[in-house]
């Protein structure tokens, strides 16, 4: 190659004095170019104690895979100084300015690789750039700890305290929003008490005041009421709706699985000895009946019709939702808890245990379940981001440890903002070591 491509190469990789590209080599088999970048200083400042001048010791061979040219997998190389200080006695390596030290990649590189994860499956986007999975995990959690470290949490006044599972009964985590500015504050394995506590720790170390959240969303759970007790000692606690229709929901299959259990025979006569029909009926209870099948319509037409426990099941449960529809729709304090006190009323006399025990629960939280009917901002948001905890926990599959899931979680849902940028759309933030046009 000419020197004149050799000092275009040097320009479009970024490269400023003493780095200059020497060498290209394209190689059409195998769809591969190779730039061997060389350090023309004979003196460098010491890496280790910054006094400048100092001669180097040797070079030591170094590789980095950098973004694509064309459709050919770039490489660069470059044998990197070592610099012998006689200020402070060390002989340090020289850091280049396209990488950072230790990693195997240029920055721009993992730039792109991090804006792919934040759309694609690990795995998918590991494909995409021809590297394994386990080297994009590691970038990963270098970057995402970096952008955390830096995130502040100043003006959190209303939160969402969640727990899911890393698979379903197992590796549970807790999970706790900010319903206001709509982003993951905090994510830490377990469920207790003292969950609720390493989140206050959390938030005064990135500036915030627990003194100052005023309002948490959360399911029932007697151990994050304990810790927002103790912990966040301003807040009100409402209850949200997702977690209320869900122990309805809950209470409505265990009714319905113990009746198929001890009277298969009433239930199957009740739906006319059809065992699609059965199916339907399985279906469309746990569904809206804007979204019920026409054979789930039949199904459901013949269940309201019996004297089956699950229809006395199903009604409580959509009378429930009812409660929930007229609260929303009054905006009043007083007429929701008037119409839960009556559906409360209800299922204590409804003689099934389940929706016994789910009055009681209801009625000993009577004051924050009133509070989550009416703050429908909280409720929406919650429901929204378990949908996406559970993209993200698609996003994890194949390396779904906590530490990679809880990773992940930040990466996508926490909007961190000190994160290097799609080098393929802006620039990587400067604090990265990098300009526009750095390598």
């Amino acid at each position: 190659m000419s020197i004149a491509v050799e000092a275009l190469f040097t320009t479009a990789l970024g490269l400023q004095a003493p780095w200059v590209v020497a060498k290209v080599d394209l190689d059409t088999a195998k769809r591969r170019i190779d730039f061997e970048v060389s350090c023309e200083a004979g003196k460098l400042p010491c890496p280790a104690c910054g006094v400048s001048g100092q001669g180097i010791h040797d070079r030591v061979k170094r590789s980095w895979r950098h973004l694509d040219f064309f459709q050919f997998e770039a490489w660069l190389h470059a044998e990197v100084p070592r610099v012998d200080c006689s200020a402070c006695g060390k002989t340090t390596q020289a850091e280049v300015p396209w990488a950072r030290p230790g990693s195997g990649f240029t920055l721009l590189f993992e730039a792109l690789a991090l804006s792919l994860c934040q759309t694609l499956p690990v795995a998918q986007a590991a494909a995409q750039l021809r590297v394994r999975s386990k080297r994009l995990w590691r970038r990963i959690a270098h970057y995402v700890g970096i952008a955390r470290r830096r995130d502040e949490m100043t003006g959190v006044r209303v939160v969402g305290i969640d727990e899911t599972s890393l698979k379903k009964g197992h590796n549970y985590v807790t999970v706790v929003h900010d319903l206001e500015a709509r982003r993951l504050l905090f994510m830490t394995p377990g469920r207790d008490h003292e969950t609720v506590a390493a989140f206050k720790r959390e938030l005064v170390a990135h500036g915030g005041a627990a003194d100052e959240i005023k309002h948490v969303c959360m399911d029932m759970s007697a151990a994050y009421a304990k810790g927002v007790a103790a912990s966040l000692p301003n807040a009100q606690i409402s209850y949200d709706r997702f977690h209320v229709i869900a122990l309805a929901n809950n209470a409505m299959d265990e009714v319905r699985r113990e009746e198929m259990r001890t009277q298969p025979k009433a239930v199957r006569a009740a739906l006319g000895e059809d065992r699609k029909a059965v199916k339907a009926m399985l279906w469309g209870m746990r569904k809206n009946p804007v979204g019920w099948t026409y054979q789930q319509i039949n199904s459901m037409h013949w269940l309201q019709r019996s004297n089956l426990k699950s229809a006395r099941a199903w009604r409580l449960k959509q009378a429930l939702r009812e409660v929930y529809r007229g609260a929303v729709a009054a905006n009043c304090a007083a007429k929701a808890e008037q119409d839960l006190l009556g559906w409360i009323s209800w299922a204590r006399r409804c003689r099934l245990e389940p929706f016994k025990r789910l009055a009681n629960t209801l009625k000993e939280r009577l004051p924050g379940v009133v509070r989550g009917m009416l703050d429908g901002r909280s409720n929406a948001y919650v429901e929204a981001m378990n949908g996406l905890l559970q993209q993200t926990k698609r996003a994890a599959r194949g390396f779904r440890t906590v530490t990679n899931f809880i990773a992940i979680a930040y990466l996508r849902m926490a909007k961190l903002k000190h994160l290097p940028a799609n080098p393929l759309r802006a620039a990587v933030p400067r604090e990265f070591g990098v300009t526009r046009h750095a390598a």
